[in-house]
């Protein structure tokens, strides 16, 4: 299944019909319901949905976003925060997006699980990204600090991935309640919770759950194929069994990602039939600045290379 993304024009409208409205106009009738969609946008939204103008096919966590929260920040609350209280308000906004999801009978919730604090991501991922678009890939600097930051990583990411599993583990009696899936994202800087390590130890530890499974982001993921941290076809056949469905956008070498497909460099043949097989849904997830006659563009290419998606 086919679904677009609001956190392409989320911003650009106050009522949340013309939100629905621009994207029905670009071919898709599906819809994913993203962060970023502050509480006045929903009454319109949810007034689309009951006069059946789009289906939805998941919600992005945090939805609605947090009244105290002026800017779109998905992360703004994290369960691997060091403050309880902000461990907390994550836990009672994702509850609050649970209940809407119920609402638009959506299949899953995407979530993001938060970071490893003692890493800020300018002193570590940003290096390597800088040293890439400097042309120093697998230079000696290179390879030392990427070296350094995996071990780095490795030895203090213990006790977020501690608290990430216990806000899981609460979250799924709910979800599991309202027939929800919760959709753990792959995420962009190996700072990030989790990494593909705690992500397969993630997985297997609710291997028995048919609640919880891996959401695939495409760009995030390639962003760190690009840096020498993955391979991006055999980290997705890694994942398979438990995959859920995906976030799609291209990546504009080293790391611009959230681009329309085609305009980037990745390679979907073999990526795609992952989710074929099990009929997974694939949202396209784009940035606010791409064009809508671009999407239409690569919407109708895609429909002739990948009909079996739709």
């Amino acid at each position: 299944m086919l679904a677009f993304s609001t956190c392409w024009n989320t911003g650009r409208h106050d009522d949340g019909e013309d939100i629905i409205t621009e994207i029905l106009d670009l071919g898709f009738n599906n819809i994913e319901l993203s962060h970023g969609m502050v509480i006045s946008k929903l009454p319109g939204i949810q007034r689309a949905y009951k006069n059946g103008m789009f289906k939805c096919s998941g919600v992005h966590n945090f939805f609605p976003s947090p009244t105290e929260v002026t800017m779109d920040a998905p992360d703004a609350y994290e369960f691997t925060s060091f403050r309880e209280h902000e461990r907390d308000r994550a836990y009672t906004l994702s509850l609050k997006t649970l209940e809407v999801a119920a609402e638009f009978e959506a299949m899953y919730v995407v979530l993001h699980m938060g970071s490893n604090h003692k890493m800020p991501s300018n002193k570590w991922s940003k290096v390597l990204e800088r040293l890439v678009k400097d042309g120093k890939y697998l230079s000696p600097e290179f390879n030392e600090h990427k070296v350094k930051f995996i071990k780095e990583r490795e030895k203090t990411g213990e006790i977020y991935m501690r608290r990430a599993m216990h806000f899981l583990e609460l979250l799924e009696e709910k979800a599991k309640e309202y027939g929800l899936k919760l959709a753990i994202e792959s995420r962009s800087h190996f700072e990030q919770v989790p990494t593909e390590t705690e992500m397969t130890t993630l997985q297997e530890h609710f291997k028995d759950s048919e609640t919880i499974g891996y959401w695939h982001d495409f760009g995030h993921v390639h962003r760190k194929h690009n840096l020498g941290l993955l391979n991006h076809e055999e980290w997705l056949a890694k994942m398979s069994e438990y995959l859920i469905g995906g976030h799609l956008h291209d990546v504009q070498w080293p790391t611009r990602d959230h681009r329309v497909p085609f305009q980037g460099e990745i390679e979907y043949d073999a990526l795609i039939p992952h989710f074929v097989k099990k009929k997974l849904p694939l949202i396209w997830e784009l940035s606010p600045g791409r064009k809508a006659e671009d999407i239409k563009k690569a919407l109708s290419k895609w429909k002739e290379l990948y009909p079996e998606t739709l």
